[in-house]
């Protein structure tokens, strides 16, 4: 049998097509000499006194440039921009032009740079190779062959760039990357096809440790405690065995318990057994005594044996595993008792019930030797047809049909004669060693192997002028956007619009966006966008110091994720105004989440849409996932806040630190613990740290009103009143993160440009620049008459110059 590692050669020699490329505009009037000859004065008045020939300070220097021709540097010019927009330039405390000057100067500068780019358009350049990174891998697995499959066991960590891990450039392809693309290719084909697997084998899920099981989780029967629910796929018909085991302590030692607590395991619903751990304790009988240690040791081995061993069907299950509710009451305990459990290895532990460690489920064993008939969904997704068993003509042609199907939406485009070729001369391999399921299996292997599917491809057509624009196809043009708005391969209507041409017309763009947007696979803006954008990818790996905040456990950590996805998907599928996000009265919270905000009448686990009364809450600025992510273990940091503010919300990031900064000092000499604005302070006393920290102490000093996991706090580390105010780059004062947040409002375009930067990255899978400027202006200016509506701007991001068009390659 050929092996698949010669596709490796194949990554890069591959065709595509798109269209034509696209005449520039006629260029537009040049300013006129008294507009240029004013713009010049106040250039020299209040910028080129740093920005000279002479000092040449940020690098930067405008007393030399012409101003007659704007579009002659563009480059420079959009820096200049940048900094007027954000109000950092002049410096505060330096003259500056009065606001209605200020404002004209810089229109004017955007009017020439938009003209300049309107006469020369450039959309820039993507990769022609953009590989599929890992969460996309997931989702186009789901939508081709509707199986879910667990790529973080297939498939390593993808690289990031610009904020996000979809970026073309960083996602290479390496020896070793492409062997686990093998090996992931068959075992999904395996799996979907539902062909015996080998051996048994084992996959263990394990609960985290800090994870309170007192209360009921969501998705599991109500009067139910703990435990976990697992969907998982099952490879065919056969016995599988469920194993549970209960949570120990540091020291791997189970708890005695002395009532019984009843474990059930069930499958899709159905019971399978129910388990009792613990038991009186023997009465009278000194704890010393033969009697009572075997008691003990009967108890600590209480799990040993616990397996469900079950037939279970081919295809997608739900095992759930959970105790049953003993009471709802609180445990009656001589301290105040921790909202997570502890385990120590001297035997201490919190927990007064018992609490799921793990499951196991193994198989198959003792398969029925039956083949499934097409009863699991992948199984129904893949076998389009049923050819008559032994006819090998028909089976050739069910084939044929199977892997025109498939390979379709797998490669995004027509299927070509030479394309079924590949994929059949594999299937007659595989048909001879195992039949029409066998060929079946390694045709749809060599497919998910297949450069044309790891790979989004975009090649220049031919007869277009080396750096000429020019439109990508519709077949281009609907595998970004849906790879944008899903993260995944275009289904079928989407398909079908761009095979007829049609997609690119505007009417149709608009609606098939609108559709996307309400279809559940939009979800992924929220797992992928939002969930780098906001850091939220960072929320299960924090783990605050646990002297200084006990109550942190995995519960707050589930909690803090899902509340800032839950207020991102509202915004997106009530199609709210992003402003929203730093001033709604509202968010999503539960029980342990409301008692961490201190909020008072919220019961249960499953989150609910609350009205907000304290200003501080408001918006992404009060979110204690964003709070905790940009914080220490064992204290807050005026420098991460700051620097999340300004590169997220102002789109200002400052530049990266000098080699060999010194720690914060946060302490006195004499040891006082010092608050963080005095320790920031004493800081920036040094020259090398001032200028950056100028920038970013303020916003994250608002932010001190919040400790290092989001609770509100009217005192500091050294228990004094914080002072939690300061000023923005242009001068604007605030007090608070109230005042913060009145105080970015004042300039809200800046947010709504920010935003529409990190969908722009996002969408194009590479970073934004000077080029991409007029064409972000354009978007923001199209929303601000649409109420800045976020499906405005993404249906801006969509229609704008750089997602529908493409630079040609220069060779070398």
């Amino acid at each position: 049998m050929r092996s698949l590692f010669v596709l490796a050669a194949g990554v890069f020699a591959i065709a595509s097509s798109a269209s034509g490329p696209v005449r520039a505009a006629t260029p537009g009037q040049p300013a006129t000499t008294d507009s240029a000859a004013s713009q010049r004065a106040l250039l020299d008045r209040y910028c080129v006194t740093c920005h000279n020939q002479r000092l040449r300070t940020a690098e930067l220097t405008l007393d030399t440039i012409d101003v007659t021709d704007v579009g002659a540097h563009p480059e420079i010019w959009e820096k200049v921009v940048r900094k007027l927009r954000a109000g950092a330039m002049p410096p505060v405390l330096r003259p500056r032009p009065d606001a209605t000057t200020y404002e004209a100067f810089t229109t004017w500068l955007e009017t020439e740079l938009d003209r300049a780019a309107a006469a020369r358009p450039d959309p820039g350049r993507t990769e022609t190779f953009h590989r599929l990174n890992r969460s996309e891998y997931h989702n186009v697995i789901r939508d081709l062959l509707a199986l879910e499959v667990d790529v973080g066991a297939l498939l390593p960590a993808d690289d990031g760039s610009y904020g996000f891990d979809n970026i073309a450039g960083v996602l290479g392809m390496s020896p070793t990357l492409l062997e686990r693309y093998l090996s992931s290719a068959k075992k999904i084909s395996r799996l979907a096809v539902g062909r015996p697997v080998p051996s048994p084998t084992a996959e263990t899920f394990r609960l985290a440790t800090d994870l309170t099981q007192d209360v009921r989780v969501d998705g599991l029967p109500f009067g139910t405690r703990g435990g976990t629910r697992i969907d998982y796929t099952f490879p065919e018909d056969a016995e599988y065995a469920i194993r549970v085991r209960l949570g120990r302590d540091a020291s791997g030692t189970l708890v005695v318990f002395d009532t019984p607590h009843q474990l059930e395991v069930s499958l899709d619903g159905e019971r399978l057994q129910t388990f009792v751990v613990g038991a009186p304790r023997p009465e009278g009988v000194d704890r010393r005594s033969p009697e009572y240690q075997e008691y003990v040791q009967r108890q600590r081995a209480a799990d040993e044996g616990w397996e469900v061993r079950v037939p279970i069907r081919a295809g997608p299950h739900t095992v759930q595993v959970t105790f049953h509710q003993k009471t709802s009451a609180y445990a009656e305990t001589l301290r105040q008792p921790f909202l997570r459990p502890y385990t120590s290895i001297t035997g201490g532990d919190t927990r007064y019930q018992p609490y799921v460690g793990s499951v196991t489920i193994a198989g198959p064993f003792e398969a029925s030797g039956a083949r499934p008939v097409d009863e699991t969904p992948s199984r129904r997704r893949i076998f389009v047809c049923r050819p008559t068993a032994g006819d090998t003509e028909d089976e050739t042609r069910c084939a044929r049909e199977i892997f025109s199907t498939l390979a379709r939406r797998a490669y995004r485009r027509p299927v070509r004669e030479r394309d079924l070729q590949v994929l059949l001369s594999f299937y007659d391999d595989g048909h001879a060693d195992g039949g029409f399921e066998a060929g079946i299996e390694l045709g749809l292997r060599r497919l998910l192997a297949s450069p044309e599917f790891l790979f989004r491809i975009e090649r220049d057509p031919a007869g277009v002028e080396p750096g000429a624009p020019y439109r990508i196809s519709d077949l281009e043009l609907a595998s970004r956007l849906s790879f944008f708005l899903w993260s995944s391969i275009p289904d079928d209507a989407l398909l079908a619009a761009a095979i007829a041409g049609t997609l690119h017309e505007p009417e149709v763009l608009e609606a098939q966006t609108g559709r996307m947007l309400a279809d559940a696979r939009a979800g992924a803006l929220v797992e992928n966008f939002a969930g780098q954008w906001l850091y939220l990818r960072n929320v299960p790996a924090l783990t605050p110091d646990e002297d200084l905040f006990p109550d942190f456990g995995e519960a707050l950590r589930q909690a803090f994720q899902q509340e800032t996805e839950l207020f991102f998907e509202s915004i997106l599928r009530e199609d709210r105004s992003v402003l929203e996000f730093l001033t709604a009265d509202y968010t999503f919270v539960n029980e342990r989440l409301a008692r961490h905000y201190g909020i008072p009448n919220i019961y249960g686990s499953h989150f609910r849409r609350i009205t907000l009364v304290d200003d501080a809450r408001r918006g992404l600025l009060g979110h204690g996932s964003i709070l905790t992510t940009t914080a220490y273990p064992t204290r807050t940091s005026p420098v991460l806040r700051g620097k999340w503010v300004l590169e997220n919300l102002l789109g200002t990031p400052p530049p990266l630190p000098p080699p060999n900064v010194p720690s914060l000092e946060e302490t006195t000499g004499a040891g006082e613990t010092l608050s963080m604005r005095e320790a920031m302070e004493q800081h920036r006393a040094n020259p090398v740290c001032a200028s950056c920290h100028r920038l970013m102490d303020p916003p994250g000093f608002a932010l001190e009103q919040f400790d290092a996991v989001g609770r509100y706090r009217t005192r500091n580390e050294s228990n004094t009143e914080i002072d939690a105010s300061g000023m923005l780059p242009d001068g604007t004062a605030f007090d608070g993160a109230a005042g913060l947040r009145e105080a970015l409002l004042r300039r809200p375009g800046l947010f709504v440009t920010t935003l529409t930067e990190k969908l722009l990255i996002y969408a194009l899978g590479r970073g934004v620049e000077y080029y991409d400027a007029p064409a972000i202006r354009a978007i923001t200016r199209t929303a601000a008459g649409e109420n800045n509506r976020l499906s405005s701007l993404i249906l801006g991001v969509i229609t704008s110059q750089p997602f529908q068009m493409r630079r040609a390659d220069v060779p070398n």
